[in-house]
C-alpha cells in the first residue's frame, strides 16, 4: 500500500520527469509538424468514404509499406523489430517466467496444477495465439485488436476494445515495480515500506519508462537478455532436482479442498495477453511472416517455462500446499541447490518484473498511438519522439501505473482479468464476423479451419471467460463495470470534441480505409462512392 503523502510525492516527481521528456519531444518534432500534417486525413471525411468501399478493396491488401521483407526501417527511420526480440517481447507480454504460478499448487495441488497449465494452454493460449496471428497479419498496424474490432463492428466498439484493453494493461503493469521490491526487500529491509519504498518504486518506474522512450528495439533486446537470465536458474534447478524426483507426488489431489477462484485466476493470468503483441505489428519487420512464427515459438517458450519447473519441483520436494505461494520457488531453490541458487532465482525474479514492465508499457503506449493514427484519439497521441516512440502514450501509461499502484495484488489480478475478458469477447465476435462476412479478404496467415471450425475453436475459451467473470468479487465486478461505462461515455464525448474542433483528430494517410459498418453520415460531407 502507498500512503497519500507518498503518492503525492510520486506524482510530483513523475510529473517533473514527464515535463522534461515532453520538452525534449517538442524540440525534436518542431520541424517535422508540417510533414506530419501532409500524411494525415480528416477523420470525418475518411470514415464517410470508407463506409462505401468494398471489403476486398480496403482490408489486408494495402499494407505494402509494412509487408516488405527488405524494409527494415519504419517511416520514422527507426529499425524494425526482428524475430528474436519479438519472441521475447511475446514471452514477457504473456509470462516473464514461472514466477507467480506457485499459487496454482496451493489452490489445487500438483496434479491439477500441471494438468491445468496443459489444458489451459490448449483451450486458451493456442486459440488466442492463432487468432492473433491471423488478425495481426491481416491488419499489420499499431493498434492491433482495436483495428480488428473497428473493422468488424465499427469505431464505437473499437474504442471500447481499446479502452478496456488499455485499462487492463495499465492495471497489470502496476504490479511489477511493487513485485520487484518484494523480492529485493529480503536483502534490503528498508525497501519493505514507507518513504524509501515509495521513492524506490518511483525511481524504478521512471527508469523503465525512460527505457521505453528510447526505443522499441532497445526494449526488445533487453527482453532477450532478461528472458535468458530469468529462465536459466529454473533450468539448472530442474537438472539438480532430477535425482530426487518421486513421481507419486505428481498424483496428489484433493477435489474437496480446491480453491477454484484462486486456481482459475492464476492459470488465466499466467496464460493470457497473447494478443498484446498485435499493438506493435506496425513496428515488426515483415509481420506477415515474422508474427506467426514468433507466436508459435513464444507459445513453446511460455508453456515449457511453466511446466518444466512445476513437474520437477513438485516431485523433488514434499508438497505442503500452504507453502506454495508467490516466491516459493526461491525456497525450493535453496532446498535443492543452496544459497547460491536461491540468490540467483531471487535476482531473476526481480529482473523478470522489469522485463514485464517495459514490454507491457510498450504494448499499451503503441496501442494509444495506433488508435490516434485511426482517428479515435486526438492527433497528439500519434506524435513520436526523436526515437520513434509514442511519448504521449508512454506518459499516459506511466501515470496510469502510478495512480493504480495502491490496489492490492489480488484486486489487481481480478480487475485486469475482468476487463481483459470483456475485450476478448469483442475480439472473438470480430474474428468470426470477418470470417463470415468477408471470407475472401487478404489473410497472409489463415488458421486452417473453416467457419464452423473457427466457431468451435472459440467455444471453450468463451466458456472460460464467462466462468472467470462470474467468479469475480462484487467489488471487482462493480469497479470493472463502472470502468467500462466510462468508455461508453468517453467515445461519444470525443466524437463531439472532434465535431466542435476543440481538438484535432486525423487518420494517417499511410493506412488503408476500414469498412465501418455504422458510420453516421454528415450531410455536409460528400460521399465518394
Amino acid at each position: 500500500m502507498v500512503s497519500s503523502h507518498s503518492l503525492l510525492v510520486w506524482i510530483r516527481f513523475l510529473s517533473s520527469f514527464c515535463v522534461w521528456l515532453l520538452g525534449d519531444f517538442l524540440a525534436a518534432d518542431a520541424d517535422a509538424d508540417e510533414d506530419e500534417d501532409a500524411k494525415l486525413r480528416n477523420t470525418a471525411i475518411t470514415r464517410a468514404n470508407s463506409a462505401c468501399l468494398p471489403m476486398e478493396d480496403c482490408v489486408g491488401i494495402k499494407y505494402s509499406s509494412v509487408n516488405e521483407g527488405e524494409e527494415r526501417k519504419g517511416g520514422h527511420g527507426v529499425p524494425k523489430v526482428s524475430i528474436i526480440p519479438l519472441i521475447f517481447l511475446i514471452f514477457y507480454e504473456v509470462s516473464g517466467g514461472p514466477f507467480g504460478i506457485e499459487d496454482s499448487v496451493k489452490a489445487a495441488g500438483p496434479l491439477l496444477a500441471i494438468a491445468g497449465f496443459l489444458l489451459f494452454a490448449l483451450i486458451w493460449s493456442v486459440p488466442e495465439a492463432l487468432i492473433t496471428a491471423e488478425m495481426g497479419t491481416m491488419f499489420p498496424e499499431n493498434g492491433g485488436y482495436v483495428v480488428w474490432v473497428s473493422s468488424a463492428l465499427g469505431p464505437f466498439w473499437g474504442f471500447q476494445q481499446g479502452w478496456a484493453k488499455w485499462l487492463s494493461g495499465v492495471i497489470d503493469n502496476a504490479l511489477y515495480p511493487v513485485l520487484f521490491l518484494d523480492y529485493v526487500k529480503s536483502s534490503i529491509p528498508a525497501l519493505g515500506g514507507g518513504l524509501p519504498r515509495t521513492l524506490a518504486v518511483l525511481i524504478l518506474t521512471v527508469a523503465l519508462t525512460y527505457m521505453n522512450y528510447r526505443g522499441l528495439t532497445i526494449v526488445g533486446w533487453v527482453a532477450v537478455f532478461l528472458g535468458v537470465f530469468s529462465l536459466l536458474p529454473f533450468f539448472v534447478m530442474g537438472l539438480i532436482a532430477i535425482p530426487r524426483i518421486e513421481p507419486s507426488r505428481w498424483l496428489e489431489m484433493d477435489l474437496g479442498n480446491v480453491n477454484w477462484g484462486l486456481y482459475l485466476n492464476t492459470l488465466f493470468w499466467n496464460l493470457n495477453y497473447w494478443d498484446s503483441i498485435s499493438t506493435l505489428a506496425g513496428e515488426v519487420e515483415n509481420p506477415k511472416r515474422t508474427l506467426p512464427r514468433a507466436l508459435s515459438y513464444g507459445l513453446v517458450l511460455v508453456v515449457g517455462g511453466y511446466l518444466y519447473p512445476l513437474i520437477t519441483c513438485t516431485a523433488a520436494v514434499p508438497v505442503v500446499r500452504e507453502f506454495w505461494t508467490d516466491g516459493y520457488f526461491s525456497d525450493v531453490a535453496r532446498i535443492l541447490g543452496g544459497f547460491w541458487l536461491h540468490s540467483w532465482l531471487q535476482a531473476a525474479a526481480a529482473l523478470s518484473n522489469m522485463g514485464n514492465f517495459v514490454t507491457e508499457m510498450s504494448s499499451d503506449s503503441y496501442q494509444l498511438l495506433g488508435m490516434a493514427e485511426r482517428g479515435m484519439l486526438p492527433e497528439f497521441f500519434a506524435k513520436r519522439s526523436r526515437y520513434g516512440t509514442p511519448l504521449i502514450g508512454i506518459m499516459f501509461s506511466a501515470f496510469g501505473v502510478v495512480l493504480l499502484s495502491w490496489m492490492s495484488f489480488q484486486e489487481i489480478i481480478a480487475a485486469e482479468n475482468y476487463l481483459y475478458c470483456f475485450g476478448m469477447i469483442l475480439e472473438f465476435i470480430a474474428f468470426i464476423k470477418l470470417r463470415v462476412v468477408h471470407p475472401n479478404a487478404s489473410r497472409p496467415y489463415k488458421i486452417p479451419l473453416g467457419t464452423i471450425g473457427a466457431v468451435l475453436m472459440i467455444i471453450p475459451p468463451t466458456i472460460l471467460i464467462v466462468v472467470v467473470m462470474m467468479l469475480a468479487s462484487f467489488k471487482v465486478m462493480v469497479v470493472s463495470i463502472v470502468a467500462m461505462l466510462v468508455g461508453f461515455v468517453l467515445q461519444p464525448a470525443l466524437v463531439y470534441v472532434e465535431k466542435r474542433r476543440w481538438l484535432k483528430f486525423s487518420i494517417s494517410a499511410e493506412l488503408p480505409d476500414l469498412p465501418y459498418s455504422n458510420v453516421e453520415e454528415d450531410s455536409t460531407i460528400p460521399l465518394v462512392c
